[in-house]
């Protein structure tokens, strides 16, 4: 199963009303015939399955998606500090959801604060 480069981009919000290309995640992972992230074939190429996170005029964060297990589906977060002194950025329900054009997908921030994103964006990575 191929890698896919997913563009996440922020969803209309109390803030932006109009939602924001300019704030989101462009992450690489695995998906299933329906969209699904797919944790067997993530645990094959954990290393290939990175996440760019871009907030208007901040610098980028690089990190990694990883898959921690547990039932349906299991959680998934990005992290961009493998040492452990920066907090990941959780998916919500990332096992459960699926990854199509026009989808909403949440994550909650490293403040704890959770944004809504569209997927704008499929392509083989």
């Amino acid at each position: 199963m191929p890698l896919q480069r997913i563009t996440l981009t922020l969803a209309r919000s109390k803030e932006y009303p109009n939602g924001s290309a300019a704030h989101g995640y462009e992450m690489v992972a695995p998906l299933d015939g329906n969209g699904h992230l797919e944790a067997g074939e993530w645990a094959k190429a954990k290393q290939a399955c990175t996440v760019r996170r871009f907030w208007a005029d901040e610098e980028f964060d690089l990190g990694h998606l990883v898959h921690r297990g547990g039932s349906k589906g299991g959680s998934w977060a990005f992290t961009y500090d493998i040492a452990g002194d920066e907090d990941d950025e959780a998916g919500f329900r990332f096992g459960t959801h699926s990854f199509n054009i026009g989808d909403y997908v949440s994550i909650r921030d490293e403040d704890g604060v959770m944004h809504t994103f569209t997927v704008s964006l499929i392509e083989p990575a």
